[in-house]
């Protein structure tokens, strides 16, 4: 498939406004990925399988090998221009860009979020071949980056904030507390996330902690169709949001893909008071229930997809927690 976006000239007014701390991990526990989706099943449909594996292991060769986005980006918050190049050699997919986004954003910086969006050094090399191993591997922030949406931003779900047992010294740039605080999903604390759930790091990174929504819209993603918006650590590919309502049907109907995580029924007797702090403060207060939602524990299943009608192991953005995986599959 060739996806080429050559020179696009976006000259965006800034409408967002965004305030807020740096993210720099992800605390997200590692456990055993549950046995829906080591067999391909999925929560949502009773426990297909697709393609005929159920590992979910397939070839990505040929799938946006040659895509290429240069976009001027002229706002008061951003004025570069956004470059980002996928390429692939016999056995790999690379990944050269600038860092920066190719879609409106918010106003960096301000006077919660001091971070001025600046040109990183972009290179990453993933698998053409993922291979699942049946269980989690965690990543973000020091453990790895999780995965790169297909304009080179990286996706970093986790935080670096923190807050004590008392939740009276709490910091957004500190991990070193016992409860680690989420960017969305929660109004305890302000990350200063913009529009397309995203803020800056302190060396000028542009991330996403959630749905890249300006991305996904330049893409024309919506209901009608699955897009894919990026590649995992592992090589497995990520969708945005919506999914085929039966795994290995692509006649079925889409639906918007729910993670499988919910609140813990049993708080631990140190949280901090949810008066105080209401539940999804903390990603302590969240638990992965296998069943409860259409996905595994790092936000993918086994099915069929539009580049992928034979079906492949891949994963999803979604509008539930953990709103992008917190860790990965396949083998690193």
């Amino acid at each position: 498939m060739k996806e080429i976006a050559c020179l696009t000239i976006a000259i965006i007014l800034a409408g967002l406004t965004a305030c807020g701390g740096s993210s720099s991990s992800s605390d997200t526990s590692v456990e055993e990925v549950a046995s829906e989706a080591d067999s391909g099943g999925d929560a949502g449909d009773g426990g297909t399988t697709a393609g005929g594996t159920d590992s979910g292991d397939a070839s990505t060769a040929d799938v946006f090998c040659d895509y290429e986005d240069v976009t001027l980006n002229a706002q008061p918050s951003l004025n570069f221009t956004s470059e980002s190049t996928w390429t692939c050699t016999d056995t790999t997919r690379q990944l050269t860009a600038n860092g920066i986004p190719d879609h409106e954003v918010g106003t960096f910086p301000n006077a919660a979020n001091p971070n001025t969006i600046s040109e990183q050094t972009v290179s990453t090399s993933y698998t053409l071949s993922p291979v699942s191993t049946g269980s989690a591997s965690e990543t973000g922030g020091p453990r790895g980056t999780t995965g790169y949406i297909l304009n080179g931003i990286k996706i970093d779900a986790g935080t670096g904030g923190s807050c004590d047992d008392t939740g009276t010294a709490c910091s957004l740039g500190d991990p070193s507390g016992s409860w680690s605080i989420e960017a969305l999903g929660q109004t305890s604390f302000d990350f200063g996330t913009d529009g397309n759930n995203a803020h800056v790091q302190p060396g000028g990174a542009y991330h996403y902690h959630g749905m890249p929504e300006g991305f996904i819209a330049k893409r024309g993603g919506d209901e009608s169709t699955m897009t894919l918006i990026g590649w995992a650590a592992d090589g497995f590919p990520i969708y945005a949001r919506y999914g085929y309502s039966v795994a290995d049907d692509a006649q079925s109907s889409l639906k918007s893909m729910q993670g499988s995580y919910q609140f813990l029924s049993e708080l631990s007797s140190s949280r901090p008071s949810v008066e105080t702090y209401p539940l999804g403060a903390f990603r302590q207060d969240w638990e992965y229930v296998a069943g409860s939602g259409d996905l595994d524990e790092c936000n993918g299943r086994v099915g069929v997809t539009p580049e992928f009608p034979g079906g492949i192991y891949h994963y999803y953005a979604t509008d539930s927690y953990p709103f992008f995986q917190r860790c990965v599959t396949g083998a690193l």
